[in-house]
């Protein structure tokens, strides 16, 4: 007669680490792929106000940013706000031929979709706001977007 043996348990198999290198890189290159990096470096301080009622934006690519604030570097450039386009300072009179940039960058169908706005510290004087929003309207950029920060109750 034969004589069966058996199998003691030997407890749980150990894991194939092989494919973890892949997987690693598989999400490292996903990463890579998938993270916007910023498009501007701001140069100006840019505390936002609060608002009560807040809108997110539907499409941020459609947006063209213009920043306006104290400069970042007070001692090179005083404590008087400054306009930002793109990365660098720009006077009120920039504000067309930076305007007429963004649009051309965009295609024609989206072109009129274009949002231009406007990130403006809360301590900047009104005046420098309406010198900008008055040359947004000789470019006919009409559709003026304020960015805010979100008013939290206690």
């Amino acid at each position: 007669m034969s004589r069966f043996k058996k199998k003691k348990d030997s407890g749980l198999p150990a894991i194939s680490t092989s494919s973890l290198p892949d997987i690693i890189f598989m999400l490292l290159f996903f990463f890579m792929v998938t993270t916007v990096m910023r498009e501007n470096t701001t140069i100006v301080k840019t505390r936002l106000p609060q608002a009560s009622e807040v809108q997110k934006l539907e499409k941020k690519s459609l947006v063209s940013y213009i920043y306006i604030g104290e400069p970042r570097n007070v001692s090179l450039y005083g404590t008087e706000s400054r306009i930002q386009l793109n990365d660098q300072f720009s006077a009120v009179n920039e504000i067309p031929e930076f305007i007429y940039s963004e649009r051309e960058a965009r295609d024609e169908v989206d072109r009129k979709f274009l949002t231009t706005s406007l990130k403006v510290d809360e301590a900047t004087k009104m005046g420098v706001v309406t010198d900008v929003k008055q040359e947004l309207r000789k470019v006919g950029a009409f559709k003026i977007n304020y960015s805010t920060r979100k008013k939290v109750y206690k």
